[in-house]
C-alpha cells in the first residue's frame, strides 16, 4: 500500500477512536449537566441515543474532517456516497434517537401512574403523535438527500416532475383513505375524543387505548387481546369513553329477591361492605329498590370507585357478600316460585 492509503487508513481510525472516547468519556458528563433520568423509559433513551453517537459522530465527521487533512489524491473520498449516505442515515438516526431523549426528558415531568392523570395522558398522546409525525419527516429528508447523491436518481427525478400533476391525481385516488386516516390522527391528537391509557367500550370490548398511531389505534382489552382499528373509526362511529373528563366511575349492582326481604337492613349491610374496603372511594353509596314485579323485588346497589378496574372488583365484592348474607340470614328472600294448591269439589288436588 503506498503513503495516501496509509494516510487514509489513519485518519478513519483516528476519527473512530476519538468518535468512541467522546461518547464513552465525555458525553455521559455532559448529558448529566442536561438531563438527569427520572424514569427507566429516560435512561434507556439516553443508552439509544449514547449507541447511535458511538457510529453516529464518526459517519458525521469523516465527511467533514477528512478533505481538510488528507493528500490531495484522497480529497474527494469523503464525498464519494460510500461515505455520504451512511453519514446520512447516522445523522438521522442520532435525530430521531435525540427526539426521542427530548420526548422523555419532558414527559419526566408528567407522572402518568397517578390516579387523576388527565393532564398527563393529555400531554402524552400529543407529544407521541407528534414525535411519530417528526420521524416520517426526517425518514423523507434523508432519503431525498440519499437519492441527490446518485445522478440517475436525479435524472429520474426530473423525469418524474414532468409527470407529476398525473401522478399526484392517481396517488390522490389510491391514498384518499390514508390521507383521510392522517388528517383524523391530526384532528385526535388535538381534540382528543381519545387519549392514551383512556378506558373505553369499543365494538362491545371493554379495554384501554394503548397506541394511537398515524392511521391506526390499538385497544387492549382486558383479556390481553389487542383490537386494531383505523383511526379514523372514533370519529365517524359512536363509541363510550369512561375516562373522557375523569377517572371516577360508579357501579351497580342489582338484586333480585323476594317481596319480603327487609330492604333497610340490606342498606346497613352495604354501608359495613362499603367501609370495610379500600376499593370504595366514599363517595356515592345508595341502596334502593328500582322496581317490583308479582315475582321479586329488584334492589340497585349504587357505589363509586377511583377508576374503572376498581369498580368492577368492588360490585363483585359486593354481590359476594350480600350473596352470603342472604344465605345466611334470609334464605327464604331468595327468590322463589310459588304454587297454590286447592282442592276441589270430588276431594281432587288442582
Amino acid at each position: 500500500m503506498n503513503k495516501e492509503t496509509f494516510v487514509f487508513i489513519g485518519i478513519v481510525l483516528g476519527i473512530l477512536v476519538v468518535s468512541h472516547l467522546f461518547v464513552i468519556l465525555i458525553f455521559p458528563r455532559l448529558a448529566r449537566l442536561a438531563y438527569k433520568p427520572v424514569t427507566d423509559r429516560g435512561r434507556r433513551s439516553m443508552q439509544q441515543f449514547s449507541n447511535a453517537l458511538k457510529w453516529g459522530l464518526f459517519f458525521v465527521l469523516f465527511p467533514i474532517i477528512e478533505p481538510l487533512i488528507s493528500p490531495p489524491d484522497l480529497i474527494e473520498l469523503g464525498k464519494h456516497p460510500l461515505f455520504v449516505v451512511p453519514a446520512i442515515v447516522t445523522l438521522a438516526w442520532i435525530i430521531i434517537e435525540f427526539s426521542n431523549v427530548l420526548r422523555y426528558a419532558f414527559l419526566d415531568n408528567f407522572a402518568s401512574n397517578k390516579e387523576d392523570n388527565l393532564r398527563e395522558r393529555r400531554v402524552l398522546t400529543q407529544v407521541a403523535f407528534i414525535r411519530k409525525l417528526f420521524i416520517i419527516v426526517v425518514v423523507v429528508i434523508a432519503l431525498s438527500a440519499i437519492l441527490m447523491n446518485f445522478e440517475s436518481a436525479r435524472k429520474l427525478g426530473a423525469g418524474l416532475l414532468t409527470s407529476a400533476g398525473i401522478l399526484g391525481i392517481i396517488v390522490g385516488f389510491a391514498a384518499q383513505k390514508s390521507i383521510a386516516n392522517l388528517l383524523a390522527g391530526f384532528q385526535i391528537a388535538f381534540t382528543q375524543p381519545i387519549r392514551i391509557d383512556d378506558v373505553v367500550v369499543v365494538e362491545g370490548e371493554w379495554g384501554k387505548i394503548e397506541e394511537i398511531n398515524l392511521t391506526y389505534v390499538v385497544v387492549k382489552i382486558w383479556d390481553q387481546r389487542r383490537l386494531v382499528l383505523p383511526i379514523n373509526y372514533f370519529l365517524e362511529t359512536p363509541f363510550q369513553n369512561w375516562t373522557r373528563t375523569t377517572a371516577d366511575i360508579w357501579g351497580t349492582v342489582f338484586l333480585y329477591l323476594d317481596h319480603t326481604i327487609p330492604v333497610e337492613n340490606l342498606k346497613i349491610k352495604l354501608k359495613e361492605i362499603l367501609e370495610g374496603t379500600t376499593l370504595w372511594d366514599r363517595k356515592v353509596q345508595v341502596l334502593q329498590v328500582t322496581d317490583f314485579t308479582e315475582k321479586t323485588v329488584e334492589i340497585r346497589c349504587l357505589m363509586s370507585a377511583r377508576d374503572s378496574p376498581t369498580a368492577f372488583d368492588l360490585r363483585c365484592l359486593v354481590r359476594e357478600k350480600m350473596l352470603a348474607y342472604l344465605q345466611e340470614n334470609y334464605p327464604k328472600a331468595l327468590p322463589r316460585s310459588r304454587v297454590l294448591l286447592q282442592r276441589d269439589g270430588e276431594g281432587s288436588t288442582s
